[in-house]
């Protein structure tokens, strides 16, 4: 039986879709977009469930999204190891595909999905999880430090909020925590960061600390189809009597 799948609510970016269900064991063939190398690399079970759960909860998200057809789809990492969505090579087709984000917690996977134009990054930390204060300084430093310390039931706010920062950068940990400042005791709010401006959304729900951050996307590199396809179009639009394919004419026709 397939987990029910639960569409999360985020309370100002709503151009934002974003679902959670359990973290389940699966069988690879169920998850068409998991890749047998990539699972057989996670040493324990409890790593390999969240992952596969992770891409079996995102085929479902796409689903949603109008994606029908998951098996012309691979989930690509780059050099930072953020993942997106791409067209499996050789597949010419070109319908925008989202921007994605991906959060396992406590035996919860999470996945958001938002248009070309933007990236976005989602983290989520349970209400009951605790965090002791002598962890504060990995991700927060100098005025921002003493107010988390003087301001505890705050901690979670900005651990999520700078994990989502992090994700919508497309950076994850090489972007140390540190740098980020998290405005505390606002759940709304516009941070600059790398030359970006993200916007940053904060609530409770599905009994965790969830923030949700969203900006500009990053250029998009062209796949060889890509730059063959714009090729063709400009042949196509600077000759009227362009064509692709064979053209014969009989005699006497």
């Amino acid at each position: 039986m397939h987990p029910q799948v639960v569409r999360l609510t985020p309370p100002r970016l709503s151009d934002v879709d974003l679902f959670a269900t359990d973290v389940q064991a699966w069988e690879m063939q169920d998850v068409p977009l998991a890749q047998p190398a990539e699972v057989a690399t996670f040493a324990t079970d409890k790593r390999r469930a969240e992952h596969l759960s992770g891409r079996w909860l995102l085929g479902q998200a796409l689903k949603r999204w109008g994606v029908d057809d998951l098996s012309v789809l691979e989930v690509v990492r780059d050099e930072h190891r953020a993942p997106s969505l791409s067209y499996i090579h050789g597949v010419w087709k070109r319908t925008p595909l989202p921007n994605i984000s991906i959060a396992h917690s406590e035996g919860s996977v999470f996945v958001a999905l938002v248009s070309e134009q933007w990236s976005v990054g989602f983290d989520a930390e349970p209400l009951e999880r605790t965090l002791a204060e002598n962890a504060y300084d990995m991700m927060a430093k100098g005025e921002e430090l003493d107010r988390l310390r003087a301001s505890p039931s705050n901690v979670f706010q900005a651990w999520t909020g700078k994990e989502a920062v992090q994700k919508c950068l497309g950076l994850g940990m090489h972007l140390n925590p540190r740098h980020i400042q998290i405005p505390i005791g606002t759940d709304f709010s516009d941070i600059s960061i790398e030359n970006s401006k993200i916007q940053l959304d904060y609530w409770h729900e599905f009994g965790y600390h969830c923030s949700l951050a969203m900006g500009p996307a990053k250029a998009v590199i062209p796949t060889p189809e890509d730059l063959l396809l714009d090729a063709t179009r400009s042949a196509m639009e600077s000759d009227p009597d362009w064509g692709v394919g064979c053209k014969t004419t009989r005699k006497g026709a």
